[in-house]
């Protein structure tokens, strides 16, 4: 539920005869239209807050439901109308703890407090102007002054919640990570570790969930930035944490692709990233994290691949006595051969590969002409002892040329 019109005093002050009764009737009119009114507040306020308009692509209906009632709540607190049922303070301080877990900014949620105010009282006075020709305009002086007070009362109580609930999430982090490590560690065979684990990393015990893994070289790498910031703005729920060697992340799915909750952490990627397949329990942690490490260490560059993208780097990656080997048997004397003619050699044999052994192709991309590639190719087929035409040569020089690229797993090792 999100909140963006002003919330309710913790204790309305009273206001002189004529500000309540223009307050009562005013208040009226505009209960009678509080749809139209909601709608336009909530336009307004996803236009000038991006962290608002984020939150309606995947909560909209809820949104606007909780702007209705908030307006509704806030000109029943002008006219001293507030049901019994209703705890003013409980509303901003539930308002605050949510916005801290959904990671929108507390800067932007008191900036939306006050546009409501003013909406409120724009439509107050336009109501007053409308259908009583002014009548209650002077009235709405001294209604203006409590507008703003209820503003800044309700702020300062919403303030304060969000702050205590950043910092609890921020001291649930750190307990939540032992219970990661416990996981990673030791498997998901303890029920009573697990329910703790849950718990503590704020994800559910069963429920579709992803792993995401961002590897570290050194202390100046972030290949994760604000992930959880990313993804709460979409209304996605995750949790995140550092280590010596990686960042860790569980994201929980619900009903969402994974391909979507990928895309939408795409522009907090910065460094090699690998996300498991969907596990369905908290219990399958450990090889859901062994995939995602994986996945991560088939990139050479910053990127977010899924382990089943980049099966066949997997398996070189889970193979590294073989790599040594697998280059020596699929080229051969080509690795012989002195640079930079190996280079070229090595580029052309990239090009053909992609080009599904079209050298008139290969000739485009790699600006030369076709008897040039042609030249090539019959070259690296004589040092490699492989045929393009034969589809075992050709999984194998394919799977000769994922091993040179440079990377993670095989340092040092390059193209040429």
């Amino acid at each position: 539920m999100t909140e963006v019109s002003p919330s309710i005093s913790p204790a309305p002050r009273p206001v002189d005869g004529g500000a309540s009764a223009a307050a009562r009737v005013l208040g009226d009119v505009l209960l009678d239209d509080v749809d139209a009114l909601a709608d336009r507040l909530l336009r307004v306020v996803i236009r000038r807050e991006p962290s608002y308009a984020e939150l309606s692509r995947t909560g909209g209906d809820e949104l606007r439901r909780a702007v209705r009632e908030n307006i509704e709540l806030c000109i029943r607190s002008l006219a001293g109308d507030i049901p019994d049922s209703v705890d003013p303070r409980e509303r901003c301080r539930l308002t605050g703890r949510l916005r801290a877990l959904q990671g929108v900014p507390l800067e932007a949620v008191l900036r939306a407090y006050r546009v409501g105010g003013r909406i409120i009282w724009d439509e107050l006075l336009a109501a007053s102007r409308r259908h009583f020709a002014g009548e209650y305009d002077h009235a709405l002086l001294g209604l203006g002054s409590e507008i703003w007070r209820l503003i800044d009362a309700s702020s300062t109580v919403l303030a304060e919640a969000y702050q205590e609930e950043a910092r609890r999430c921020g001291r649930a982090s750190g307990h939540g990570q032992a219970f990661l490590n416990a996981i990673l560690e030791n498997g998901g065979d303890d029920p009573a570790l697990l329910g703790q684990a849950a718990a503590a990393l704020g994800v559910p015990l069963r429920g579709a969930l992803l792993c995401v893994v961002g590897l570290i070289d050194s202390a100046r790498d972030e290949p994760l930035r604000a992930p959880q910031d990313v993804l709460a703005a979409h209304g996605i729920v995750s949790s995140w944490h550092p280590r010596s060697a990686d960042v860790v992340g569980l994201v929980v799915l619900g009903t969402r692709r994974p391909r979507t909750v990928l895309d939408t952490l795409g522009p907090a990627v910065a460094g090699p990233v690998g996300a498991s397949p969907v596990i369905h329990e908290l219990g399958q942690l450990r090889r859901a994290y062994e995939m995602a490490h994986t996945a991560a260490c088939t990139l050479s560059e910053p990127g977010l691949a899924t382990v089943d993208d980049r099966l066949p780097e997997a398996l070189l990656v889970n193979s590294p006595q073989l790599l040594d080997r697998l280059l020596s048997v699929a080229f051969g004397d080509l690795l012989a051969v002195p640079q930079p003619h190996r280079k070229t050699l090595i580029r052309t044999l990239r090009a053909l590969l992609g080009c599904n052994g079209s050298a008139t192709q290969a000739a485009r991309i790699l600006h030369c002409h076709r008897n040039t590639v042609l030249y090539r190719l019959q070259r690296i087929e004589e040092l490699t002892c492989r045929r393009l035409g034969e589809p075992r040569d050709r999984l194998l020089l394919t799977l000769g040329l994922m091993a040179l690229r440079p990377g993670r797993t095989r340092r040092g090792t390059t193209d040429a």
